[in-house]
């Protein structure tokens, strides 16, 4: 009898892998055209330097400002080495892609990947030449000079929340080519043929005796009756 086989963890998770990896296309999409329409809304509107749009009584500040770095103004000054870097990133993220199951590490995956080309884009199209552009940060915290919290954009927001769901679904357990932590249940063992000594000990032991049910009352047997000596003739004293 063969070994049945193991359930496919696509199947169990409800969904085939062709709709998880459109699920991260889709995802790295919107976080794609949101970074590049946000972006060209602050080009447009606000100059560098400007004090910018106060929000929610100074905990927001809408301004202008480039970035030769990376997210929230790490590495400033290492454009050229961050766009390679950014190019190979996104090759590996589409590459890993393709074995996706999880609908939540498609999410994960997919906002890394919109953000990281979101930024990609701004470093090569944007001045001061291509492949060393400064990308555009526009959401300050607390202060509109970013002296309390570093000056970032959509597409760095995009990255920080796949990347921090990617670490808690790795805590978790889940898997990255299924939607949970779950394995499906393994076969029933099977019976194994006995062989070898114990096998030679079974043949030689001869069955055991036939023995009858316990409390089985004795087969009936006829009693044989005295005979009458009236019905003889015998004389009557």
């Amino acid at each position: 009898m063969s070994n049945p086989r193991p359930a496919d963890p696509a199947r169990l998770d409800g969904r085939s892998p062709v709709r998880k990896t459109w699920l991260f296309f889709v995802t790295a999409l919107i976080a794609l055209a949101a970074d590049l329409v946000s972006k060209i809304v602050v080009v447009a509107t606000i100059e560098p330097g400007d004090s910018g749009a106060r929000l929610l009584g100074g905990a927001v500040y809408l301004v202008h400002a480039r970035n030769s770095g990376a997210a929230f103004s790490l590495a400033a000054g290492a454009t050229a080495v961050l766009t390679a870097i950014s190019i190979v990133v996104i090759a590996v993220v589409i590459r890993a892609a393709r074995k996706l199951t999880s609908s939540r590490w498609a999410l994960a995956l997919g906002l890394v990947l919109g953000g990281a080309m979101g930024n990609l884009v701004d470093r090569l199209f944007r001045a001061p030449s291509p492949g060393k552009g400064h990308v555009v940060d526009w959401i300050s915290v607390l202060a509109n000079d970013g002296h309390v919290w570093p000056i970032f954009n959509l597409a760095d927001s995009a990255i920080m929340i796949g990347g921090a769901l990617a670490v808690l679904l790795s805590l978790r357990g889940v898997e990255f080519g299924s939607g949970s932590s779950r394995r499906p249940a393994k076969p029933a063992a099977q019976t194994r043929p006995v062989d070898g000594p114990a096998a030679n000990q079974l043949a030689a032991d001869p069955p055991p005796p036939h023995q009858p049910p316990p409390h089985q009352p004795p087969p009936y047997q006829p009693v044989a009756l005295p005979q009458d000596r009236t019905a003889e003739g015998s004389p009557r004293d």
